[in-house]
């Protein structure tokens, strides 16, 4: 054989053995696409078989049926359960927020039943994570795993980031993700065993309530700085905002409340109870505050009196009622009892019950969709 012969066949089989090369690296590259979406499936580990796509295009109330393990849904129109949401096989949910648009939720899932009180929690890893809910589907679009315990998820009152506050006994932690693609964006720490974090009425400031540590964390909302960190009273759980500037924080061991002022940053006055509160919820137009008596199964009202918060009445609802919100016009509250299984329906104006729906078991947190 020629060398002129020789060489072209040689130059060919480089060629042949470049493109086999080069279909090796995209058929490698095209495998490694797929086995990254199928773990990022993996990941998110949601399993919609036989969860049916929902039409909730109504007003609405969501409520987190801790023991049941699923989303109960009221319909307003003739408060009548109408939907059932699973979620995924999770276990103990709790508490459930909704975005300024009304799109989506947050149900945080603790593996956890918190229902008896939230001191000395956080032993539990498995399955703990934030599920993303469609508020019209029922479907689960996101689901965020964590390594501890996460009492709750809110939105920020433009929507676009979700603060977590996320339990430990040593130093807790706020995580705050972009609600755009679920990246992970800030971590601030706080103190021992971090129950909900909320936000005042406006949106500026960011309460973290340290349940082990009897301290509430009060965060910039735009800078993410810690302003300070008040003393208040025994095992706080949640700072619930009011529309009046101040916040009001149940104090379970304490049994009392802790009203403070969001533009000073200080503790204003304390409301000695005699019983376990569950939740506090400010009613804007009669300038009532409602708290619910999780010890006796009620809710009971205070109003301002010559500057002191004073005892207006009770109204029985069901065993270790829990979570409160008012509709839209406020001329309706509607109260968790955990114990019962039940929704209490309250007239405002009468504060006499008009309607009690029997949901899952063990239900605590609620929201409206209006």
């Amino acid at each position: 054989m020629s060398k002129f012969k020789l060489k072209i066949k040689l130059t060919t089989l480089n060629k042949m053995n470049k493109s086999i090369a080069t279909i090796a690296i995209i058929s490698t590259t095209i495998f490694a696409f797929l086995i990254s979406s199928c773990t990022m499936h993996d990941e998110n580990n949601i399993d919609h078989a036989g969860h049916s796509m929902l039409n909730i295009n109504y007003p609405a109330a969501y409520v987190v049926n801790g023991a049941s393990n699923n989303l109960s849904v009221i319909k307003l129109s003739d408060y009548t359960v109408s939907e059932t949401i699973g979620l995924n096989g999770s276990i103990f949910p709790h508490h459930i927020y909704i975005n300024p648009t009304k799109t989506k939720l947050a149900v945080a899932i603790t593996s956890t039943d918190l229902s008896g009180g939230h001191d000395g929690h956080g032993g539990t890893t498995a399955g703990l994570k934030v599920q993303i809910i469609d508020v019209v589907t029922g479907m689960i679009d996101k689901e965020i795993a964590l390594p501890k315990l996460p009492h709750n998820a809110i939105f920020n009152n433009a929507g676009t980031e979700l603060w977590i506050g996320q339990l430990d006994t040593i130093q807790s932690q706020v995580l705050i993700y972009k609600t755009s693609d679920w990246t992970l964006q800030n971590t601030i720490n706080v103190g021992k065993g971090l129950s909900e974090v909320t936000f005042s009425n406006d949106g500026s400031m960011a309460f973290a309530c340290n349940t082990m540590d009897g301290t509430v964390t009060l965060i910039d909302a735009n800078t993410k700085m810690i302003h300070t960190t008040l003393i208040v009273g025994a095992d706080p759980v949640g700072a619930w905002s009011g529309s009046n500037g101040k916040m009001y924080v149940d104090n379970e061991k304490s049994q009392t409340i802790s009203e403070i002022s969001v533009s000073t940053m200080k503790v204003t006055s304390t409301i000695n109870l005699g019983f376990k509160p569950g939740y506090v919820a400010y009613h804007t137009s009669s300038g009532e505050l409602w708290i619910s008596d999780a010890t006796n199964g009620k809710v009971v009202y205070y109003t301002l009196l010559s500057g002191v918060w004073t005892l207006q009445g009770s109204i029985v609802t069901g065993a270790d009622a829990h979570a409160i919100t008012f509709n839209s016009d406020g001329t309706k509250a509607f109260v968790t009892n955990q114990g019962a299984g039940t929704v209490s329906v309250i007239e405002v104006a009468t504060h006499i019950v008009s309607k009690t729906i029997a949901v899952g078991t063990k239900p605590n947190g609620i929201v409206i969709k209006q």
